[in-house]
């Protein structure tokens, strides 16, 4: 394993076109801490919030995910405060489908009138005219699902939407999905010690569609003193939430992992593991220690 200086670390991490037309780094930057506790409301330190965002552009992160949820709304009008006009090469992807009745409380809400609500107040919020990747938060199971991708395939006619994923969902449900509309990408809970979602991973993978881990350097016992990330870390001086970003960077091309943060410094050092290159020891050690 070895590592490299440079400003923009992030370009380290390799590229990922969604929907084959639209490039991003693969390494991303997901911004849900930046609200309040529970999700909600507006940070301590807004100025910092901002500052987070500016510094992950810096990092050469060109993929952002929010959601109208987180907040709600929070998340989505910092992004605009912090970055707008975008850049060129900037990304943002944001989620629709759940209410948010108070913090820690979401609700899922699938109904067109609502998602086609939702999506028209994110494009407020973020100053956008059109959004790149707009994904169903969580499939409403009290609305059929050609009704809530209906809504959202009329919105990409309409031209205010690019591409369209999913969140936490089965092979299942991804395979019905396409079946009512181009689905670009996937973000389900993965990480080096929770990989409940290796199904949706490889049949992404086969399908080209980009799989996005939500938790992704959750580490569990793997860190705890004497634990295979600990030794590792120890050796390679790399924290492990470095190592086990590397290892999903490592895992598949169609990874596109979005560690969050409201932090610059926790940024930084979660953006600075895209130069971390693991031989092929070290990585089948990490994937075998679970």
């Amino acid at each position: 394993m070895s590592t490299q200086p440079t400003t923009r670390p992030a370009d380290a991490s390799g590229t990922f076109a969604l929907g084959g037309d639209l490039p991003v780094n693969r390494l991303g930057y997901g911004a849900m801490q930046l609200t309040g506790p529970g999700v909600w409301g507006e940070p301590r330190d807004p100025d910092e919030a901002v500052r987070v965002l500016r510094r992950a552009v810096e990092l050469g992160v060109t993929f952002i995910d929010t959601a109208a949820a987180y907040g709600p709304y929070v998340s989505e009008r910092l992004i605009r405060r912090a970055l707008h006009p975008y850049a060129d090469d900037l990304v943002i992807a944001t989620k629709g489908g759940l209410t948010r009745p108070g913090p820690d409380d979401w609700r899922t809400n699938g109904r067109p009138e609502y998602l086609r609500q939702e999506v028209e107040l994110s494009l407020r919020h973020l100053g956008l005219e059109r959004i790149d990747l707009y994904q169903l938060h969580r499939i409403d199971p009290e609305v059929p699902l050609a009704e809530q991708l209906g809504v959202l395939t009329l919105l990409q006619q309409e031209g205010k939407l690019r591409h369209l994923g999913l969140s936490e969902v089965t092979v299942e449900e991804l395979k019905e999905a396409r079946t009512h509309a181009d689905i670009v990408s996937v973000q389900n809970l993965y990480n080096l010690s929770n990989r409940s979602a290796e199904d949706v991973l490889r049949h992404a993978e086969a399908e080209n569609i980009a799989f996005i881990p939500w938790f992704p350097i959750a580490t569990g016992e793997l860190a705890r003193p004497g634990g295979p990330l600990d030794a590792a870390s120890r050796l390679h001086q790399a924290s492990p939430a470095q190592l086990a970003l590397a290892w999903l960077l490592r895992r598949s091309p169609v990874i596109l992992p979005i560690p969050g943060t409201s932090s610059v410094a926790h940024l930084e050092e979660n953006t600075d593991a895209a130069l971390v290159r693991l031989d092929d020891e070290e990585f089948e050690a990490l994937t075998a220690a679970v």
